[in-house]
């Protein structure tokens, strides 16, 4: 028998559990909800405001005698039928192409270097480092002189190597060489970032796992693929997706470089967003662009995660 104090007891840890738990639920979402507001207020309603702005033919400058009009799908049927914004978005999606994969395999290769036991290791991590910490204007306009047909350091150093023979190029004025110069200042820019998160991860593989591929006869070489790429595969499902949503923003480096030229050959979503919104004043178009790169971006990153996780169930 059951006595009644063994249930009385059982009841009242019952009931403390229960205000226990309530208590954490409280203080968990008493922590969550300064960012939640804030993320409701910085990013969820303007972008609720840019796509109710998108059915309109609203200006960024205000006209009494143009009142604002609804236009329902006008703006993006335009925007589907418009060769600059075709251009614009092959532009963005060969740079993200070509340079998503370079730089993680780039920081990849970079963390498994600074991962070593090595003495000044810490210098060249900060070495490596260094250009994600500073801002991209400067380093667009370091790159610009770089790149500078006359007296640029590149086009020197190449017409040395190859005794005159090569070069001078004009980098940023040439439609076939502009975006991929961009590509590799870019990629030079941000690859610290993902060697950082590849190092952390590097660092939290456990070394008895390379101990028993030495004991099996793994080389150095069959480590890195059989032990190491799989270990980091979470952490380059992150890298993969967080670096294509950063080359789907690009801007910066082009704004300051080439401003979309030469003849659109850098010219980017965000950049014709940019244009059509501050320049040409057409923020209900220019609105429509920016819903439309959202639900792109959002499109990519979930193919990739999805695809990504697949490939990890399989293997």
């Amino acid at each position: 028998m059951i006595s009644e104090s063994t249930i009385s007891n059982t009841k009242s840890l019952k009931k403390n559990g229960s205000s226990l738990q309530k208590r954490e639920t409280f203080a968990a979402w008493s922590f969550c909800a300064l960012p939640l507001f804030f993320l409701l207020l910085f990013l969820l309603t303007p972008f609720i405001i840019a796509f109710v702005i998108s059915f309109t033919d609203q200006r960024l400058i205000s006209n009494p005698n143009l009142p604002t009009q609804f236009i329902a799908l006008r703006n993006f049927l335009r925007l589907f039928s418009s060769p600059s914004f075709h251009q614009a978005l092959l532009n963005t999606f060969v740079f993200a192409v070509v340079v998503v994969p370079l730089q993680t395999f780039l920081a990849l290769l970079l963390a498994v270097l600074v991962n070593q036991k090595l003495r000044f290791i810490n210098l060249f991590r900060t070495i490596y480092f260094s250009p994600v910490v500073t801002t991209m204007v400067v380093v667009s306009i370091i790159w610009y002189f770089l790149y500078n047909p006359g007296e640029g350091l590149i086009n020197q150093m190449i017409s040395f190597i190859s005794f005159g023979k090569l070069g001078p190029y004009n980098w940023l004025n040439d439609t076939a060489l502009a975006l991929p110069s961009i590509m590799i200042l870019s990629v030079w820019q941000g690859v610290g970032f993902q060697m950082v998160i590849y190092l952390a991860g590097l660092q939290g593989i456990p070394g008895e796992l390379y101990e028993a591929g030495r004991v099996d006869g793994a080389n150095t070489w069959q480590q890195f693929w059989q032990i190491t790429v799989p270990q980091l595969r979470n952490t380059t499902i992150f890298v993969i997706i967080s670096t294509t949503i950063l080359a789907f923003k690009l801007f910066t480096q082009v704004w300051v470089m080439t401003k979309g030229g030469p003849q659109g050959a850098t010219k980017t979503i965000i950049v014709l967003l940019y244009e059509e919104g501050f320049k040409m004043l057409r923020v209900g178009y220019a609105s429509a662009i920016g819903v439309l790169f959202f639900l792109i971006v959002l499109a990519v990153s979930l193919i990739q995660r999805i695809y990504l996780k697949e490939e990890r169930a399989v293997i």
